[in-house]
């Protein structure tokens, strides 16, 4: 099959380095955000070297199932295509290709250890070999790319060298951070494409736009919290680069199916509290302590992820980023600060982007949502 996938992990990691240089293109641009719960839509077109925001929009997937807006579907190919024409419609988009996202959600993302010996003109046979060990399914059924994770000059292995006493023998690893999609994922993603006449080279895994426009020039360790519909995804990004990925299967819409149990209302009441009530215990306490449970498990899993990565590289979160639509849950980022205790902060993606001043307080609120979607495009212009 056509090979969509090929480089996505070294063309994320280029379209991050070079967001603030290069040209690539005056065009109109549109990135296509399909998540489990809805799909966003961002269109942005440069213009004196700085891209301007033309249209945005977003549509639930809920009603095209016959279910309750925020509720996670499983819809065919051809319900997702009248969602995606009817919300680029709506939202007068003008373009007709641009780049989709693959969730990170329905992909593996890992990271493995090669011996230093292993020269990079040998990971084609090798990498696959090693990936078996963590993907459930033939090797032959799925995509693979990696990307070589730069070495610490200044890692605890590495100072032992520098140590006057005769040091004991390192066996020096080379990590590879490695991405396998299922083929039938992709090739979903192509019909979907073909099905709505969209022109696209390639696809990018979600968490590559995230950090591209999410991120600034943030050098030291950083913590990435998608709070999606079905899961929340948690990535320790360092340079740019993604060092550990992790996925709590946990998200918005669990905590809205606890509320409707727990309560004995509909999904879509019980929505409508989870928004309005969120963490605030003066404002409803039976609401808020139902979904202080899924965070604390949330966070919970979170602590777990964090403490490896500061055991394994001795080193300490400098930032949290918070995205995704459940991370504007009220009294979130309060809980979130407690936890860490260290800078935490909302993605702002339409920051790099320039709009009409009277959109500044809907973009910046509406901004986490749309990460992803503008990453995509961002991607296209720089």
């Amino acid at each position: 099959m056509d090979n969509s996938l090929k480089s996505i992990i070294s063309s994320g990691i280029a379209s991050f380095s070079e967001i603030f240089s290069g040209d690539k293109s005056t065009k109109s641009v549109l990135g296509v955000d399909i998540g489990s719960s809805a799909i966003k839509v961002v269109q942005l077109k440069k213009k004196n070297g700085k891209a301007i925001l033309e249209t945005y929009g977003a549509i639930s997937l809920g009603p095209y199932g016959n279910t309750d807006i925020g509720s996670v579907t499983n819809l065919q190919v051809d319900d997702i295509v009248r969602a995606l024409m009817d919300v680029m419609k709506e939202s007068n988009v003008t373009v007709s290709s641009g780049v989709m996202a693959i969730p990170s959600s329905s992909s593996l993302i890992f990271t493995i250890s090669l011996p230093d010996k292993i020269t990079e003109d040998k990971f084609a046979s090798v990498i696959p070999i090693e990936a078996r060990k963590y993907i459930p399914v033939p090797i032959s059924e799925v995509t693979l790319d990696w990307f070589v994770l730069p070495k610490d000059i200044e890692s605890s292995e590495n100072n032992i060298m520098n140590q006057k006493t005769p040091p004991i023998a390192v066996d020096v690893k080379t990590e590879v951070l490695v991405v396998a999609i299922h083929n039938d994922i992709l090739s979903r993603y192509q019909e979907i494409l073909k099905k709505t006449e969209l022109k696209s080279e390639s696809f990018e895994m979600e968490i590559f736009s995230n950090i591209r426009s999410s991120f600034s020039h943030d050098l030291a360790p950083v913590l990435l919290m998608d709070f999606g519909a079905s899961k929340t995804k948690l990535s320790i990004i360092e340079e740019g680069v993604v060092h550990v990925f992790h996925v709590v299967n946990r998200g918005g819409a669990d905590i809205t199916k606890n509320i409707a149990s727990s309560l004995s209302i509909s999904f879509s009441e019980a929505e409508k509290l989870k928004r309005e009530v969120g963490l605030d215990m003066n404002s409803n306490q039976e609401v808020a302590d139902i979904i202080r449970l899924s965070t604390d498990y949330i966070l919970s899993d979170t602590n777990s992820v964090v403490f490896a990565y500061q055991k394994k590289y001795n080193k300490n979160i400098s930032k949290v980023i918070l995205t995704g639509g459940g991370s504007i849950t009220k009294g979130l980022m309060d809980k979130v600060v407690a936890n860490f205790r260290t800078e935490v902060v909302f993605s702002n993606p339409f920051s790099k982007t320039e709009a009409p001043a009277f959109l500044g307080p809907i973009l910046e609120v509406s901004g986490p949502e749309f990460s992803v979607a503008v990453g995509l495009a961002l991607r296209q212009l720089f």
